[in-house]
């Protein structure tokens, strides 16, 4: 169990509301901490037969095989109290469904047939509880379909997976689980709906979110640009398929590569001025964005010539007093070298004397 939070006051926006989770993993349980941040009693019941939550196990090599918590665990289990039971005994599932009858909200992401067979689906929770919110993750858009899917899945079955990586290499998954996230983040928008609703109502709800439809919905850009010219995204790197130079890299004098994101004229008229070259500034192929969508190997061919004569520290400060979008490439240890990064950590203490620490997953600022 985690114990009380060591570095944050928390926010009591949500005091008072009681949310009960049954959820595992990464997308329900992220949902969890999000109202633990803003003041919720969380109670993460985790299955007992398993030693809890899979992601306990899921460890780096240098992590402590005898520990029962994980650093990745630790990402979306913060300021929650955790319960081991076994639902297949009947005192556990009493005691379960008891705790979730009390509470305002239940999370889930139980397959539909085990909800059932558990009574703790909606149906069978609102009979007894018609003002509690019921909120489900499921891999796909049918509740009943039971197919197993962790987030790299449907990175794949939602065209993701297919437009990441570089030309002519194999596809590369995100380097974190965002189509959880983003499902985590479509719950949350239905949980406040639900609330907001219950405040004016006095009705409970069930909202659900899918990781397949969380996904679809997120697809932007990409989407359109095939819904409306049949063009299929293809692998382009960092690369943006309808602005250049944009996720475009350049490697300076030091060998440090430098990222440019220019999405507007004025900031091509800017890095024009920069780096002091009137030959991009007066050539046809790149008078505007689409000529340089179009012609985007030459405009990278004379940037890359331009950028390797100073070093990227220099070129950066450069282009943030010329108002063009650029960005040195952070590893994580260079992310926590920001003052903003360090703020946003939260801190806890395990039952076996550690110290777990995770990062806020409330990023926005609220005031009355």
């Amino acid at each position: 169990m985690y114990l009380c939070p060591s570095n944050m006051e928390q926010n009591a926006f949500f005091s008072g509301l009681k949310v009960v989770e049954f959820a595992s993993v990464l997308a329900g349980p992220a949902v969890g901490m999000f109202f633990a941040e803003l003041g919720a009693e969380v109670i993460k019941i985790e299955n007992a037969t398993t030693g809890g939550d899979m992601t306990r196990g899921w460890k780096l090599p240098s992590e402590n095989p005898e520990s029962n918590h994980s650093a990745y665990f630790a990402s979306v289990n913060w300021g929650k109290k955790h319960l081991f039971l076994n639902l297949n005994n009947a005192e556990d599932l009493a005691q379960a469904r008891a705790l979730a009858l009390e509470a305002d909200v239940v999370l889930s992401n139980f397959k539909t047939s085990a909800a059932k067979r558990y009574g703790l689906d909606a149906d069978g929770l609102h009979q007894n509880n018609p003002r509690l919110i019921c909120a489900t993750i499921q891999a796909f858009a049918d509740p009943d379909d039971e197919r197993p899917a962790f987030d790299v899945v449907l990175q794949a079955e939602a065209g993701f997976l297919y437009m990441t990586g570089e030309p002519g290499r194999p596809p590369v998954k995100m380097p974190v689980a965002l189509i959880d996230l983003l499902a985590a983040h479509q719950l949350k928008e239905g949980i406040l709906l639900a609330l907001l609703h219950r405040e004016r109502t006095g009705e409970g709800s069930v909202v659900s979110a899918s990781l397949l439809e969380s996904a679809l919905a997120s697809l932007a850009n990409q989407a359109t640009n095939y819904l409306m010219t049949g063009h299929i995204p293809q692998p382009m790197g960092t690369r943006h398929p309808n602005i250049a130079p944009y996720g475009d890299i350049f490697t300076c004098s030091d060998g440090e590569p430098l990222l440019l994101a220019v999405g507007t004229e004025r900031q091509f008229k800017n890095l024009c001025s920069a780096l002091q070259s009137e030959t991009l500034s007066a050539d046809e192929r790149f008078e505007n964005n689409s000529a340089r969508v179009r012609n985007r190997d030459i405009l990278n061919t004379y940037l890359a010539d331009l950028f390797v004569r100073d070093t990227a520290a220099a070129w950066l400060n450069l282009m943030n007093q010329s108002g063009v979008p650029a960005a040195r490439i952070r590893n994580m240890q260079a992310v926590f070298d920001m003052p903003e990064a360090r703020a946003m950590v939260l801190e806890s203490q395990t039952t076996d004397g550690q110290t777990a620490k995770c990062l806020q997953s409330v990023a926005f600022k609220w005031r009355p």
